[in-house]
């Protein structure tokens, strides 16, 4: 998984009940890209740090956009 700031983080919910949340990514830690990273939650605009599992994708800035 790579990622770049800007990039959105979708997670998708584990069990019934659990609806997906999606944030942005405000900083990347890893090398090239990598996890972990620092995300701001759309829904609440909790920050936080995180390594995405399998239940995770990443939505990449459309080209030509300029990324922050």
């Amino acid at each position: 998984m790579e990622a770049t700031v800007g990039d959105k983080l979708l997670v998708h919910g584990r069990v019934v009940g659990i609806h997906d949340r999606t944030a942005e990514i405000i900083e990347v830690l890893g090398d090239h890209g990598t996890p972990p990273y620092r995300v701001r939650y759309e829904d609440d605009g909790h920050e936080c740090l995180v390594s995405p599992g399998p239940d995770s994708v990443v939505r990449h800035l459309p080209t030509g956009r300029p990324r922050p």
